[in-house]
């Protein structure tokens, strides 16, 4: 069993996730993203491709750091996620809400 945490890290303009994110750890993991959105300036694309998990808590934790943004005015967008998590934010009705999940964006 690997005791790998989940990490998020920022090159350039770039903020990827990268392993399995669950209620336990998304706390930490939002709290640390929020302080390298707070620092960034322009606009930020976070990656998804490396993100191995499609829940709910992933997706409270990419609203906080969206909403951090908008009080920061800088443009944040996703790519990468994977067809299970732009599933459950269409089924949450917040695709419209993360700048490159919905389908009509």
């Amino acid at each position: 069993m690997s005791n790998s945490r989940p990490v998020v890290n920022l090159e350039g303009s770039v903020l990827s996730v990268v392993g399995k994110v669950d209620a336990n750890s998304v706390l930490e993991l939002r709290k640390q993203g929020e302080k390298l959105v707070s620092g960034a300036q322009g606009s930020l694309t976070v990656d998804l491709t490396r993100l191995q998990t499609a829940h709910s808590a992933v997706l409270s934790m990419l609203m906080c750091w969206q909403r951090m943004a908008q009080s920061k005015q800088l443009a944040l967008s996703f790519e990468g996620a994977s067809e299970r998590l732009q599933s459950l934010a269409a089924l949450s009705n917040l695709d419209a809400h993360l700048p490159g999940f919905s389908a009509h964006s």
